[in-house]
């Protein structure tokens, strides 16, 4: 009985990638990434795996990346990926603090981090909330 029960969890933990190690997976392909590199490339970079976690409710996923949106600047469509960097709180949610934006244009990678991020809100003239953000 140990035994099947060892097993078992032996096979979920190769089945599943923990939001431990998707954290460091993200932040190390971070430095791999350049400016001007094409979107399928960056993120064949920091690929797409999903993390599994649970808490009292369940478990739940963490997708990679976590969320992404469209911005629309002033004459500019950019595209921001939000990649899951560090940890605040083990919940549900992320907030901004725990992610690393990601951002394109024409389907290229411009720059990434919060205030880079903060540059294109501004020089674009972007309604975009910080709320959350990590100090920059």
């Amino acid at each position: 009985m140990q035994k099947t029960i060892l097993i078992c969890l032996c096979c979920l933990s190769l089945a599943f990638t923990a939001p431990e190690e998707l954290r460091t997976q993200n932040r190390s392909n971070l430095i791999k990434l350049q400016p001007g590199m094409p979107k399928v490339q960056v993120v064949s970079i920091m690929g797409t795996t999903t993390a599994e976690d649970f808490d009292e409710s369940g478990t739940y996923a963490i997708n990679n990346p976590y969320k992404t949106e469209t911005l629309e600047g002033k004459k500019k469509l950019f595209e921001v990926l939000y990649y899951h960097t560090e940890l605040k709180e083990r919940d549900r949610s992320l907030d901004n603090e725990e992610l690393t934006p990601l951002v394109l244009c024409d389907n290229k990678l411009l720059g990434w981090g919060w205030p880079f991020l903060r540059e294109i809100v501004q020089k674009y003239e972007i309604t975009y909330s910080f709320l959350n953000e990590a100090q920059v």
